[in-house]
């Protein structure tokens, strides 16, 4: 009878475990593919992520543009009115404005 009671213990926590074993298995095989998968991600960016940090960059150069604008009206004046530096600045300042309109 002992060892009756000694085979009982000994297979039941096989048939209680079979469960966790097989998840267990699962999560082993899949995790390679898994792991594969969130790297392609990582490593590479759709097409929807290009056009929106191309738009990040139109608006950004845009923006500067504004800025530069505003500064070489203020300077022109200056220039106007007979300031060399300020005529020196604006040159600089149209510059600035054609490499951020040129992409850079």
């Amino acid at each position: 009878m002992g060892r009756n009671i000694r085979l009982l213990l000994a297979i039941a926590p096989m048939i209680l475990l079979q469960g966790c074993v097989a998840s267990m298995v699962s999560n082993v095989v899949t995790a390679p593919v898994k792991v594969v998968s969130k790297t392609t991600d990582i490593l590479t960016t759709s097409q929807s992520e290009s056009d929106e940090k191309r738009g990040r960059d139109m608006r950004k150069r845009e923006e500067n543009v504004g800025k530069l604008s505003r500064q070489l009206k203020k300077v022109q004046e200056r220039c106007a009115d007979g300031d060399r530096d300020a005529c020196k600045k604006a040159r600089d300042i149209r510059d600035q404005i054609e490499d951020e309109r040129g992409g850079g």
